[in-house]
């Protein structure tokens, strides 16, 4: 039995005989958290499993589940250089006449093209867009993009999760309320995201079709989320590198303004956006049939999935 006086460092959830059974690590040892009702970090679990296949890949890889299933899902994008390199990415590759103007354009001005950078107000204040808390599956779980991508693009991002309500916080209060961290994936479908975005309503089924955590939450008290290295490989090759380093809006600035006038609840979850390099239209890689992409976040876990044929609806 888990002493409910220890504390935790990470919670998960598995599949045991066909059980979900919850355990925490204490001391660096897993085991069952014998609490009651009690939950660990003081976020809702949620339901124990939802379809491990949103888009009809055979098979679950292991018996992992969510660590937790997330109320709602708002994600920032408070890294400027993930930002200007992903709209280099997307014009080139959907728009390679007017790629070719603006990379003339940055080698003779030696400067960013302007409409590669982000808009005013992003500078301003944390911008986010909600998405899809239903959609979310367990790392190891195949994957497959719908029938109206072309492709499957992943994005590399640092997800937490609320086990206080907040409401007006300060950004101080806002961090005080964060339970844990997750490694989080919000995959893209590129080809559509493009003409949702330019509709003004920002990404629709260019993203809500499936995200995924990794299967550990680690909890807030003791990680210091600022300076967390990360990286990408596909086919146990490393395509990109990066860190959690140099948000234009912090953690705290970002969850205290999401909290401005609007009441949030434990077990919401948030992402800090696509780290620097981390996604697919950055780096250059397009996932295929076949291949193996893993995600990770030092000190806070891994995402893996194979990719699997897509095309259904």
């Amino acid at each position: 039995m888990t002493d409910p006086d220890r504390s935790p460092s990470r919670a998960r959830r598995r599949l045991i005989e066909g059980r979900p059974i919850t355990e925490v690590m204490v001391d660096g040892v897993w085991a069952p958290w014998d609490a009651g009702a009690r939950d660990p970090f003081g976020i809702p679990a949620g339901p124990a499993r939802r379809d491990p296949a949103p888009q009809g890949a055979a098979g679950v890889g292991s018996d992992a589940l969510l660590p937790f299933a997330p109320l709602s899902f708002r994600d920032f994008m408070l890294y400027e250089e993930h930002v200007i390199a992903a709209s280099r990415g997307i014009a080139r590759t959907n728009l390679p006449g007017a790629y070719r103007f603006t990379a003339l354009y940055e080698r003779v001005t030696g400067s960013t093209f302007p409409k590669f950078k982000p808009p005013a107000l992003w500078y301003e204040q944390p911008i986010y867009y909600m998405s899809n808390a239903l959609t979310f599956v367990s790392t190891e779980t195949p994957v497959a993009a719908p029938a109206y991508a072309d492709s499957l693009d992943y994005e590399l991002e640092l997800g937490f999760v609320l086990r206080a309500p907040l409401r007006g916080a300060s950004p101080e209060e806002a961090l005080e309320a964060i339970g844990g961290y997750v490694v989080l994936n919000d995959f893209s479908a590129r080809n559509v995201q493009l003409k949702e975005m330019r509709s003004g309503f920002g990404p629709q089924k260019a993203k809500h079709f499936l995200s995924s955590m990794s299967a550990d939450l680690v909890a807030a008290a003791g990680l210091d989320a600022t300076d967390l290295g990360a990286s990408v490989s596909v086919n146990g090759t490393v395509v990109a590198t990066s860190s959690t380093r140099n948000p234009h809006h912090s953690i705290a600035e970002a969850l205290a303004h999401a909290s401005r006038g609007e009441q949030l609840y434990p077990g919401e979850l948030f992402g800090t956006g696509t780290l620097p390099g981390c996604s697919g239209i950055e780096a250059g890689v397009r996932l295929h049939p076949g291949d193996v992409l893993e995600l990770v976040i030092e000190n806070v876990g891994t995402i893996r999935h194979s990719i699997a044929p897509g095309g259904h609806a």
